[in-house]
């Protein structure tokens, strides 16, 4: 395949580029496989330019993290401290503390500088 890479300056360039991905997603080649990634580059670039990433919640992170790993508010006792301090943390009554925060990246492996934005 020698399809073009394209440069998005219009949505019509991003339909393009879109569909140049879905076409080198099938390719074989490793060729193939260095334009695919240096297509999906430029489509991530384009598409982080045109919607810049929402800031992440940290309560949401938490509870959506739980949500991946089978946990109950009652697991995250030992690394919060109490079963009324988890549930004011969850809902937002109480701000998460520099010990929690430390723990909760180290348990639930959650960024710190998302579990700030609480604090």
């Amino acid at each position: 395949m020698k399809a073009q890479l394209t440069v998005i300056e219009t949505p019509r360039n991003y339909e393009a580029a879109r569909a140049l991905v879905s076409e080198l997603m099938n390719a074989a080649t490793s060729e193939d496989g260095a334009r695919l990634r240096a297509q999906a580059a430029i489509v991530a670039a384009y598409e982080a330019r045109i919607r810049p990433p929402r800031p992440v919640d940290p309560i949401e992170a938490i509870k959506f993290r739980m949500d991946q790993m089978g946990m109950k508010r009652a697991d995250l006792v030992k690394i919060i401290g109490s079963k009324s301090k988890v549930s004011e943390i969850l809902n937002r009554k109480r701000s998460l503390s520099l010990a929690m925060i430390r723990r909760l990246h180290k348990e639930l492996n959650i960024p710190a500088d998302v579990l700030i934005k609480a604090a």
